[in-house]
């Protein structure tokens, strides 16, 4: 008898608490469930996706799995055969459904020790490149299944941390130039917002605000341990390479057991960077990633929002949460983000240097569309016979250490090299 014809199966012995969970998340029948999906679909997937609902609401696990990696395989060719920019949000949800049901399905198919782990995988994926569903379902589901991963039982997460969190450094990159006094970006302690508006905000003035995250949670909790404890089963897109104007740079996707493992704990002399798009829930507004981003809220509900945002014109949900984290010797290209930026180092130093939107001439942009914002020079070892303007150009410099919060006002030109394993967070806002 074939699993679709007979009885639907019963859930795993020893997973029916994670069912109960998972199913408790899905509304009770099939009629409930609506897909409400537009005719920008082809209606052979709409059918399709139908049909899985209905194999998984009859408890036809197998099925319903074969008919969501049916869907996931069709919508990822849509996903991916034109800029990230043109896909149609619809076939981002029927990826989204695809996901949803096919991790489901998998806490229901012949047990695997690396099936939950699995599904959690999946569900990145859908966040990755999906659109919400179902009142961000995928969210839910993904912290059922992390609650079900308990420490050292997670096999499929990649390389747990083993050995300390430190390692040689791949070369002198955490040396810093010396910060001249006259060149040194201001600080203050914790300015009032009438202050801060006046002084830096208006005049458009970078300054290092002190004290400001001293209350935040990661603060003291945050370390390479927590982070893989907490996310180490996420996958994410990594940067591959030292800078992204790099001719070898590129993306790909890992966990972030993975990424610690391969880039932070290892010897490899390649650089990776888990940048910010992975860890919060926002996607990149300058630069053309392509992926937007996945959530991890037990990292995010240890960081507040600056005070000072409120001075802007949006709204706090439109303020972009960025997480960035790597190696020493990171480094970000001079280059400038079109909106206001409160950079907060919690891990690590950082070297950064800030040139004004007046000296956008003599920082060479690059001429191409996509690599508007970004310098041609390198900042710290310049071909002053191909960039000559760059040698007189006024600017201002930094080392950024954990607890101090950085105004990068927009525009402002700005390159930033990591001087250890840094961890930062960056909100952008108008």
């Amino acid at each position: 008898m074939s699993e679709d014809t007979k009885g639907p199966t019963e859930p795993l012995v020893g997973s029916s608490t994670l069912w109960k969970d998972l199913r408790v998340l899905l509304p009770d029948t099939e009629e409930e469930l609506k897909l409400d999906l537009s005719e920008k679909v082809d209606r052979s997937v709409t059918m399709l996706l139908q049909q899985a609902v209905g194999l998984f609401y009859a408890g036809h696990w197998q099925g319903c799995l074969q008919a969501s990696e049916a869907i996931l395989d069709y919508s990822w060719e849509k996903l991916n055969t034109g800029p990230w920019q043109d896909v149609d949000k619809e076939w981002r949800r029927v990826y989204s459904f695809g996901c949803l049901l096919k991790a489901l399905c998998l806490c229901q198919t012949p047990q695997k020790a690396t099936a939950v782990a699995e599904a959690l995988r999946v569900c990145d994926m859908g966040l990755l490149m999906g659109a919400a569903i179902l009142g961000d379902i995928l969210l839910k589901v993904v912290t059922v299944l992390q609650s079900h991963l308990l420490p050292g039982k997670q096999p499929a997460c990649g390389p747990h941390q083993d050995q300390p969190a430190t390692k040689k450094a791949r070369c002198d990159s955490n040396s810093a130039p010396g910060v001249v006094v006259e060149r040194a970006v201001p600080r203050l302690h914790c300015p009032t917002l009438q202050y801060f508006r006046k002084h830096f905000l208006v005049p458009g003035t970078p300054v290092i605000l002190e004290g400001v995250a001293d209350h935040w949670p990661c603060m003291k909790k945050w370390s390479l341990q927590y982070i893989q404890e907490i996310a180490g089963c996420r996958t994410v897109p990594v940067e591959v390479g030292s800078r992204y104007t790099d001719k070898d740079w590129s993306q790909t996707l890992m966990t972030v057991n993975e990424f610690i493992h391969k880039y932070i704990l290892s010897e490899a002399k390649d650089i990776g960077y888990l940048a910010q798009h992975q860890l919060f829930d926002q996607p990149s507004k300058c630069r053309n990633y392509s992926y937007a981003p996945t959530k991890i809220p037990e990292l995010k509900q240890d960081i507040s929002i600056p005070d000072y945002c409120c001075l802007g014109n949006g709204e706090e949900e439109e303020i972009t949460i960025n997480a960035w984290f790597g190696p020493q010797g990171t480094i970000s290209p001079l280059h400038h983000d079109p909106q206001q930026n409160f950079l907060v180092q919690v891990l690590g130093r950082k070297y950064i240097r800030l040139y004004s939107p007046q000296e956008s001439e003599a920082v060479y942009p690059h001429e191409t569309h996509l690599l508007h914002n970004t310098s041609q020079v390198d900042v710290e070892n310049p071909d002053l016979d191909k960039f000559p303007k760059f040698a007189e150009a006024p600017f201002l410099s930094c080392v950024l250490s954990p607890g101090e919060t950085l105004f990068i006002p927009a525009k402002y030109w700005h390159y930033v090299r990591s001087l250890d394993l840094s961890f930062s967070v960056s909100f952008w806002w108008s």
